[in-house]
């Protein structure tokens, strides 16, 4: 994978990585006080938190995805994937 590849791929994966860390750990305010005046607003945001986060598990996403780009058993242009020559 070259290395635009690699940095597109980082950021659609940090994006996803992103939406599944949000939840986490965020408990609503039930009486509506919260950030926003919304019962479902959270009592405390902790975007620098979410942030890191997630930037550490896309980068283990991203690696694992670069060691299945990477891997010869994985390859689509030989092996037991591969398309057959006619």
């Amino acid at each position: 994978m070259g290395w635009v590849t690699g940095i597109v791929v980082f950021f659609l994966v940090w994006w996803t990585v992103l939406f599944a860390v949000l939840p986490l750990g965020v408990s609503p305010d039930p009486e509506g006080a919260g950030a926003g005046g919304w019962r479902g607003a959270p009592r405390q945001v902790r975007v620098l938190r979410v942030v890191v986060l997630t930037t550490l598990l896309a980068i283990l996403v991203w690696f694992v995805i670069e060691w299945l780009v990477r891997a010869d058993w994985l390859s689509f242009r030989e092996g037991w994937l591969a398309m057959p020559n006619d």
